[in-house]
């Protein structure tokens, strides 16, 4: 009964005009999965990247995320965050013949931090909850929710580590330039730091002024290609062992031999194809629980609805 009460009184209070005041400030939680879309695992067949139909499930990794959000109105907000997340990817999952026999894996640590503005749609409004008989059993049922849609902007740091065919260890990709980057012909070495634009959804329910629950998907496109180390084509070995070491030839290039010619040059004398230009994205999936900072009575004047 008290718990009924408890509820009612809070249902009541969240029907009045300015109610959306009392929930300014909030403090998340969120941990989840994640999840790489792009050059190496993927589905069994051809890459689509961008694309969640490319989703690999045994390639998810854990994702954690500590927030800020600010509610400018009743549906706009403004929301920061830091955000770890682990992203792996490895063409041993894939049945496609041409990524299965190019063998090239990564898993990467990512360190994020996001700002975005959040538009939502929110029932906070609760219509006739000062109906004695019908609303009061309706009340205990109908809990206010938020539906979010957002789009920012962040930056993120990455360190792709590829799997050593001959210990098994993962040895940091980017220092042995594996696709000739400032060699001649090879492209330009890329930034261990990079830019997303984070753009998704998020569901959440108010429990009560304190607290709430939900649940988010946010999809990050990127301007780099090279999350997974991989991006354009082979370079020759014999030359990333003479100015890499050895172990940059190795790495580069770990195809399985099931596909004749499949890493020598083409008959024009480019390299083969070892990944694509499209740039890589990312996506995680994460439960969320935030907490409500009320204003201290008599700070927030709420207006009655009578």
């Amino acid at each position: 009964m008290l718990t009924f009460s408890t509820f009612t009184v809070f249902s009541q209070s969240l029907s009045r005009p300015n109610a959306w005041k009392k929930f300014k400030k909030e403090l998340t939680f969120q941990m989840g999965t994640a999840a790489f879309l792009g050059d190496l695992g993927g589905r069994d067949r051809k890459g689509t990247d961008f694309s969640p139909a490319d989703l690999d499930l045994k390639s998810m990794r854990q994702a954690i995320t500590v927030g800020y959000r600010y509610r400018f109105s009743k549906n706009i907000f403004w929301y920061s965050s830091i955000n770890y997340l682990r992203l792996y990817g490895d063409d041993k999952f894939t049945n496609d013949k041409f990524r299965n026999n190019r063998n090239l894996n990564f898993k990467s640590n990512v360190f994020e931090v996001l700002t975005r503005f959040e538009f939502g749609i929110s029932s906070l409004k609760l219509n006739g909850t000062y109906s004695v008989k019908k609303s009061l059993a309706k009340s205990r049922l109908k809990k206010p929710f938020e539906l979010i849609g957002f789009v920012g902007i962040g930056t993120f740091y990455f360190n792709p580590k590829g799997e050593d065919p001959n210990t098994g260890k993962y040895i940091a990709l980017r220092p042995l330039h594996t696709e000739g980057q400032g060699l001649a012909g090879g492209p330009k070495q890329y930034s261990n730091f990079s830019v997303c634009i984070p753009v998704g959804v998020a569901l959440r329910t108010i429990l009560d002024k304190y607290w709430s629950v939900g649940l988010e998907l946010n999809y990050r496109f990127t301007i780099t290609d090279y999350l997974d180390d991989v991006s354009t084509t082979y370079y020759n070995k014999a030359q990333l062992d003479a100015n890499y070491g050895t172990q940059s030839g190795i790495m580069a290039d770990k195809n399985l031999g099931l596909i004749d010619g499949a890493t020598l040059p083409n008959a024009d004398g480019t390299g083969s194809q070892r990944g694509d230009k499209n740039l890589d994205s990312y996506m995680s999936i994460q439960v969320t629980v935030g907490r409500f900072f009320p204003p201290k009575r008599g700070r927030t004047r709420l207006r009655s609805k009578f």
